[in-house]
């Protein structure tokens, strides 16, 4: 009965370091992203800050934005299609800041939430735009990479 007692206790207190461990590398990896999402973004972002961001991506990541992407199957090109995007729009920004409000961890998903505030010159318009908007990104992890991005923004 001892024996049972003890190896019951052992194995879910290592059950709860395990969680918390995971849960510690969880959030760091979320702040991880988040960082090196905001580096994208700045007017001086580079080709070398968007495949630092791409570097956490699956291959066939999905990616919805909604309202301007409302699909997020994942595709075998879904990395590639981001990686055109983002250089699309590399350098538009004039000005932008994005604050971290809170990283919430669960099993192999990461939800940040965040304020951002930019402008800059559409590439495609050239007119100036303005955004300010609080953002949700539900992130789904795989293997330690993201594989589906759910953007909400408000």
């Amino acid at each position: 009965m001892f024996k049972w007692i003890t190896l019951s206790l052992s194995f879910f207190f290592s059950t709860l370091v395990l969680a918390n461990s995971t849960e510690v590398k969880l959030e760091h990896f979320a702040k991880n992203y988040f960082d090196l999402w905001v580096a994208t973004q700045a007017s001086d972002a580079s080709k070398e800050d968007i495949e630092n961001y791409l570097a956490l991506l699956t291959q066939d990541v999905g990616h919805q934005h909604l309202p301007y992407d409302s699909d997020d199957i994942r595709q075998p090109d879904g990395k590639e299609n981001m990686r055109k995007g983002m250089l699309y729009y590399l350098g538009g920004h004039t000005e932008h800041s994005a604050t971290l409000i809170s990283i919430t961890v669960g099993y192999n998903v990461v939800i940040i939430k965040y304020d951002t505030v930019s402008k800059g010159i559409h590439p495609q318009t050239k007119t100036e735009v303005r955004f300010s908007y609080d953002t949700t990104e539900v992130l789904e992890i795989e293997n330690g990479k993201v594989s589906v991005i759910r953007k909400y923004s408000e």
